[in-house]
């Protein structure tokens, strides 16, 4: 590691050990505005003048206000309720992450993207109705395997950057779902 890249970490650890919630939550705005505009310029294929920078900043917003904070505050209860190391345990917060907080905030992240997309109550029972259960199936195909990664591996203070990480593609994938008429995207990488 170069002198200027192990600066750059060791500031960076300093900050998320001073910060935890602010640092996580500047992360994961970062990455979810970035996935955002990957799905419009790789999947939308759309041309710098039809960029939909307020869509963008919807998504940094939601991963700003919503993911980074939620994201800690769940591994912290998790790591304080059931443990941090060893394989039962992480069996155990894995099935916590993803049949109690994944089903919950994928309803919550797919109302906040409606409401700042302008959606009535109707446009978004019926996003639900469309959408939900297929993406909670592709959440089921990446995020235990990354979980069980993420807690065995990983020490506290850095699962939310792995998972704002993997969730690059993620997002991506939430944001084309969330911006087209059908809700339907059919990918290898999906799979």
């Amino acid at each position: 590691m170069s002198i200027n890249m192990r600066i750059i970490f060791k500031s960076y650890q300093k900050l998320l050990s001073k910060y935890p919630v602010r640092i996580q939550a500047m992360q994961a705005g970062i990455l979810m505005g970035l996935g955002d505009q990957l799905s419009q310029n790789l999947i939308e294929r759309r041309k710098f003048k039809d960029l939909d920078f307020v869509r963008t900043s919807h998504f940094a917003s939601i991963g700003f206000f919503i993911a980074g904070p939620a994201t800690t505050t769940w591994y912290r209860i998790l790591d304080k309720y059931i443990g941090s190391k060893g394989g039962v345990i992480v069996v155990k917060k894995v099935l916590c992450d993803q049949l109690l907080f994944a089903p919950t905030f994928l309803s919550i992240l797919l109302v906040s993207i409606g409401l700042l997309q302008g959606s009535n109550i109707n446009s978004l029972k019926h996003k639900l109705e469309t959408s939900y259960f297929e993406i909670l199936i592709n959440n089921y195909k990446i995020w235990p395997m990354v979980q069980l990664v993420n807690f065995y591996f990983i020490p506290l203070q850095y699962q939310v950057l792995l998972v704002q990480s993997v969730a690059l593609l993620w997002n991506t994938y939430i944001s084309y779902i969330t911006n087209t008429k059908n809700g339907r995207l059919r990918v290898v990488w999906i799979r």
